[in-house]
C-alpha cells in the first residue's frame, strides 16, 4: 500500500526539517513525501531542495500562491499513493503514526483522525490531549457545525481523495471539506492515541477571527456542494 504524505509549506524554515525527517523516518521506499512551497522565493526553498536531493522520496512542487487551501488542494492532486496523509510544516511526527493509522485503513476506516499533544515552539508539552481540548467526536452535523478535523492528523484512502477534489470554492477550510466527505461516504475513525506533536508558536498559520454571518455562509456553501458528492 503506497502512502503519499501531502505537505502545504509557507515560510516554516524554522521547524520544517524536523518535520520533514520525522516523516521520512517511517516511509517505505515506495512512499512518497510531496512539498508544495506556495512562496519559492523565501529562503525556505533552499533547505527544501537540500533535504530533497538527500532523499529521493521527496517531491518538491511550487505552490499556487493562492493561500493554504489551494496550495493543499494543489498537492493532494499530485498524490499518487492509495492512502495519503496530510501534514504541517511545523509539527514532528511520532514512532508508529504510519503503522497505527494503516491499521484503521485496513479495518474498513476511509479516513483517520487520531489525537495529538500539543506543545510549544520548542516541543515542551502543554496539553496531552489535543481531542480532550477540542471535545473532538466524530459525526457529520457535529462536524459541520464545530470542526473536528485538523489536517495534520487525518489519513484518508484515494477514493475519499477522489471525492473531495476539486476543493469548491466558499469552504472555510481544506480539513473540515475533506472530513465532512468522509463521514457521507464511509466510515471515519476517531483514534483516540497520540500520534503527533502539535506544535503552537508565533507563526501558525491561522485564520482571522470571523462574524456568525460569515460562519453561516461558510456552512451552507459546504452544504450545498456535499450534495454533489
Amino acid at each position: 500500500m503506497k502512502v503519499s504524505v501531502c505537505m502545504a509549506a509557507y515560510h516554516g524554515a524554522a521547524f520544517v526539517e524536523a518535520q520533514v525527517r520525522s516523516v521520512l523516518a517511517q516511509l517505505h521506499s515506495g512512499d512518497e513525501l510531496l512539498i508544495s512551497d506556495d512562496d519559492p522565493a523565501d529562503g525556505m526553498h533552499v533547505l527544501l531542495e537540500r533535504l530533497a536531493a538527500e532523499d529521493n522520496r521527496i517531491r518538491l512542487l511550487r505552490g499556487p500562491g493562492q493561500g493554504v487551501i489551494r496550495n493543499f488542494e494543489s498537492v493532494l492532486s499530485a498524490a499518487s499513493g492509495d492512502v495519503i496523509f496530510l501534514a504541517d510544516q511545523d509539527d514532528v511526527w511520532l514512532p508508529e503514526k504510519r503503522e497505527a493509522v494503516l491499521h484503521e485503513i485496513g479495518r474498513g476506516a476511509c479516513l483517520v483522525l487520531h489525537d495529538a499533544i500539543v506543545t510549544d515552539a520548542q516541543l515542551q508539552q502543554m496539553h496531552p490531549s489535543f481531542f480532550a481540548l477540542r471535545h473532538s467526536r466524530p459525526g457529520f452535523v457535529r462536524n459541520l457545525i464545530r470542526n473536528s478535523y485538523m489536517g495534520c492528523c487525518m489519513a484518508f484512502t484515494r477514493d475519499v481523495l477522489q471525492k473531495a477534489l476539486p476543493f469548491p470554492d466558499g469552504i472555510p477550510m481544506h480539513d473540515q471539506w475533506i472530513g465532512l466527505c468522509a463521514e457521507r461516504n464511509g466510515k471515519v475513525c476517531f483514534l483516540p492515541r497520540a500520534l503527533l506533536l502539535y506544535r503552537r508558536h508565533d507563526g501558525n498559520v491561522t485564520g482571522a477571527p470571523t462574524s456568525f454571518s460569515q460562519k453561516l455562509r461558510w456552512r451552507f456553501a459546504m452544504i450545498r456542494a456535499l450534495l454533489h458528492v
